[in-house]
């Protein structure tokens, strides 16, 4: 079945709010006019009840019961009191006893049987409703039983003229409450009317447009908040998407360009079996790097998408640089560079250096900033690997002595395709994404990349890592924050 529009349950919703408050106002009135009426007959027959009382009181002084009933007829005969009006001794003889009671064959009750608080009954005669009230009177020492009845036709019949009045009234006051209804569901949801307007206006052309946001702090102003909040994220996305297609449409243009212009040349005439080689070699180095850079994009690309998850486990640091210094030994030795590692422990510690880690993303980190390392460091300068090992972390660094980055690149290095321009980028030319990939994989673990850096002096890439036993658990990472993801892909 399909859902209502929101206007109309709204609508609903304020009819069904109105109809029930009218409903229990109306029902509530009944009710209260009720118990007025009861409460009012009771006090009547109260007072008919203190009026024999009176009665008896004044008649005290004979004892002749024929002269006490004659009294009593005399006295009741035209009053309307004695409709309903029945007298008894103690003795159970009747002092008085009004023609409808006669008529209605109602008997007394004993002293004995009878509460001094009295009782209510009622009972029908004829067309009547009858409500009496029967309790004990004491005079000289004798108890009288007295029952004085009211008819009830009068106050039911006033209780039923108010109950149709209600009933007549409730159709008069639902249709303005449903037209009230429709009017306040209406007038509620204009501003979201306003909203929807709004953004139905952008789109990925002019995604830097923000909703109006109203001073009052509601629910509306914290939806259009909302909205803007994701309407940032949305363009920061877009624009990402848009410099990230254009970046590496710009990397993979150069070498394949190169790779276009080797192969054209090779084929344009015969040549020596040496220089078929070397256009071979130049070829393979092009096809190398446009691995490597489609390798980290994929990867950049799976991080984003949080696809990209790691498994934490006890990984041994100082295994792991013995495997990278042998891995780049060769490297820095044909660049004429020093590569050294060193490990600090304090000396009461014995322990290995196990880290909370994943291996092989650790060994792709370290491998970037070694290839940095290289590339920026002059022959004759020095690479240190380093670990500092402390009671809980690990620091793990690459420090060297190369020409270092200026102040006003520091803050962009780790953006996704930003390389330093001027004689740092003719010197080692690349895609500009390692620092991005390494700065995910910092993100994985749960820490991020801190760096020093002087010109003319080197730099200081530092992680710390959770230090763990052996045995320690393994975790799965989870995917890193957008937030992040978006920081290095700017």
């Amino acid at each position: 079945m399909k859902p209502l529009p929101i206007r109309l349950r709204l609508t609903l919703w304020y009819f069904v709010m109105f109809a029930v408050a009218a409903f229990l106002l109306s029902y509530g009135s009944w009710w209260m006019l009720r118990r007025t009426l009861d409460a009012t007959v009771h006090q009547d027959l109260q007072e008919r009840l203190d009026d024999v009382s009176l009665q008896l009181h004044e008649f005290r002084t004979t004892s002749d019961l024929h002269f006490a009933q004659a009294r009593f007829a005399d006295f009741y005969r035209d009053r309307d009191d004695g409709k309903w009006l029945q007298i008894v001794d103690q003795d159970g003889r009747w002092v008085y006893r009004s023609p409808r009671m006669i008529a209605a064959g109602m008997l007394l009750p004993s002293p004995a049987s009878l509460s001094r608080s009295g009782h209510t009954l009622d009972f029908t005669q004829g067309t009547h409703t009858v409500r009496a009230f029967e309790a004990p009177v004491v005079v000289d020492g004798r108890t009288y039983i007295v029952q004085s009845g009211i008819s009830l036709k009068k106050p039911r019949a006033l209780l039923h003229d108010f109950a149709l009045g209600l009933l007549l009234l409730l159709p008069a006051v639902l249709l303005p409450a449903a037209l009230a209804g429709h009017f306040m569901s209406r007038q509620a949801l204009l501003p979201v009317a306003a909203i929807a307007l709004e953004v139905r206006r952008i789109t990925d052309r002019n995604l830097d447009k923000r909703l109006p946001v109203s001073e009052t702090t509601d629910e509306l102003s914290h939806l259009s908040i909302t909205l803007n909040h994701m309407l940032e994220r949305i363009d920061l996305a877009f624009r990402s998407t848009r410099d990230f297609t254009a970046n590496a449409s710009h990397e993979l243009r150069t070498p394949l360009a190169r790779l276009r212009t080797e192969t054209d040349i090779a084929l344009m005439r015969p040549r020596e079996s040496a220089e078929y080689r070397s256009t071979l070699e130049r070829v393979r180095q092009d096809a190398v790097d446009m691995s490597a850079i489609i390798e980290n994009l994929l990867t950049l690309a799976r991080a984003e998408a949080g696809s990209e998850v790691l498994r934490l486990v006890p990984v041994d640091l100082a295994k792991l640089l013995d495997e990278v210094v042998r891995e780049w030994s060769p490297i820095a030795e044909r660049l004429s560079l020093s590569l050294r590692q060193e490990v600090f422990r304090p000396r009461s510690s014995d322990e290995g250096t196990f880290v909370l880690g994943d291996r092989l993303s650790l060994l792709r980190l370290l491998r970037i900033w070694l290839d940095n390392a290289c590339k920026f460091t002059p022959a004759g300068g020095s690479i240190t690997i380093s670990l500092v090992i402390h009671e809980d972390v690990v620091l793990l660094a690459v420090e060297d002595t190369g020409i270092g980055i200026a102040e006003e690149h520091r803050a962009r290095v780790f953006d996704r395709f930003y390389r330093v321009g001027g004689e740092t980028a003719n010197r080692a030319p690349g895609a500009g994404l390692g620092l991005s990939l390494a700065a995910w994989i910092a993100e994985q673990h749960k820490t991020s990349i801190s760096m020093d850096s002087v010109c003319g002096r080197g730099s200081r890439f530092q992680i710390s890592l959770q230090r763990v036993p052996h045995e320690g658990p393994a975790i799965i990472a989870g995917p890193a924050k957008r937030s992040r993801v978006e920081a290095i892909s700017s």
